[in-house]
C-alpha cells in the first residue's frame, strides 16, 4: 500500500477552553442541518473559491456554522476512521494552545502511531516560548503550528517572531493558517479579527525569517492568489492544498513546484475523500507527481526516514 502524509488535521476541540477532552470522546457524530462546505466538496471546490473574497461575504456566516459543527466531532475515533476509509497512513495533527495543545496530541498519538504532533505556543502564558518548544521537540513534536486568527496575534506580532525564532534552531517546519477565516458567531465574533489572515502578514513573517520552512496552510483559503503572488518567490515556503480546486493545485504546482506542494485536508472541516480526489485529478495520472504530493514532499520536510 502506498503511504499518504495528510500535511493538515485536527484533534479535539480548536475553539474553546478544554478542547482536548473532546479527543477520547467515542460514538460522536456531526450535528444534522445544512453544511455548505459538504457542497463544496461534492463539486471538488470548483467555482467556490475561484470567486475568492465575494462568495466568502456571501456565504461566510453558513461556513462558520458548518465549520462549528465539523469541529466538534474531531474525536480520535472519528480521526482513525477518516484516514482508514481513505487508506491515509499518517497525519500531521496542529494543535491550537490553549484549546488543544501538544499533550493532547502527544497522548492522542501514543494511542494512534499514524499521528504526527506538532506543537504550538500558549500566548496566554506570556513566558519565554523557548523552554516548553524544546521539550516539546524533545517529546516528539515536528513542527510548529500558528493560528493569528483563533490566537488573536498577528504573524508580525513580536510574540510569534520570538516563537519563529526559538523555534528555528530546531530545523523542523512551521505552518501558519493563511486566509481571511471566521470561526465564531453573533457575540463572540466581536473578538476574532480574521484579516489577520491576510497574506502580506505571512509575507513579512516568511521573509524576516529566510532560513525557516514555512507551510501556508490551505495555501491562502479564498487569498490563494495573494499567495502566489506574495509568497511565490519566497523559496522557504511550501503550500498545502486542503480546500483548493483541481485546477488552483495545478496552478500552485506551476508556481511553487512539484517539490513544495504537499497534500492536506484540515480534517475535520474538510473531508479527506475530496481532498484527496482534487490531488489525483490535478496529477492527470502521473503517479510519480502523486507520490511527491502525497507522500514524498511531507516526509522530507519533517524529517522522516
Amino acid at each position: 500500500m502506498d503511504q499518504i502524509i495528510d500535511a493538515h488535521s485536527h484533534l479535539g476541540d480548536i475553539l474553546y477552553p478544554g478542547g482536548g477532552s473532546l479527543i477520547g470522546r467515542t460514538g460522536v457524530r456531526k450535528e444534522p442541518g445544512f453544511d455548505l462546505i459538504s457542497v463544496a466538496e461534492g463539486r471538488l471546490y470548483k467555482d467556490f473559491l475561484g470567486f475568492g473574497r465575494v462568495v466568502y461575504r456571501l456565504t461566510g456566516r453558513w461556513v462558520t456554522k458548518a465549520s462549528r459543527a465539523r469541529n466538534r466531532t474531531a474525536t480520535l475515533e472519528n480521526f482513525r476512521h477518516s484516514m482508514d476509509e481513505t487508506g491515509i497512513t499518517h497525519s500531521v495533527c496542529l494543535p491550537i494552545p490553549p484549546y488543544v495543545n501538544f499533550a493532547d496530541l502527544r497522548r492522542a498519538a501514543d494511542k494512534e502511531p499514524g499521528i504526527i504532533p506538532f506543537t504550538g505556543v500558549d500566548y496566554t502564558k506570556n513566558e519565554d516560548p523557548g523552554p516548553a518548544l524544546s521539550a516539546n521537540v524533545e517529546a516528539g513534536a515536528r513542527g510548529l503550528k500558528l493560528h493569528p486568527i483563533i490566537q488573536n496575534l498577528p504573524l508580525t506580532s513580536a510574540e510569534t517572531q520570538a516563537a519563529v525564532e526559538a523555534f528555528g534552531s530546531h530545523g523542523l517546519p512551521v505552518l501558519f493558517h493563511c486566509g481571511v477565516s471566521s470561526y465564531y458567531l453573533a457575540a463572540e465574533s466581536i473578538a476574532e479579527k480574521p484579516h489577520y489572515g491576510e497574506i502580506h502578514y505571512a509575507r513579512e513573517l516568511v521573509k524576516a525569517f529566510p532560513t525557516v520552512r514555512f507551510i501556508a496552510g490551505h495555501s491562502g483559503l479564498f487569498e490563494v492568489h495573494d499567495v502566489i503572488r506574495l509568497l511565490g518567490d519566497c523559496k522557504n515556503v511550501w503550500v498545502e492544498t486542503s480546500m483548493q480546486s483541481v485546477a488552483m493545485v495545478r496552478r500552485l504546482i506551476a508556481t511553487f513546484g512539484p517539490e513544495r506542494v504537499l497534500f492536506g485536508s484540515d480534517w475535520p472541516f474538510g473531508n479527506r475523500a475530496p481532498a484527496l480526489a482534487i490531488v489525483r485529478a490535478a496529477c492527470r495520472g502521473d503517479r510519480g507527481l502523486e507520490r511527491r504530493i502525497l507522500f514524498e514532499n511531507a516526509a522530507e520536510l519533517l524529517g522522516m526516514n
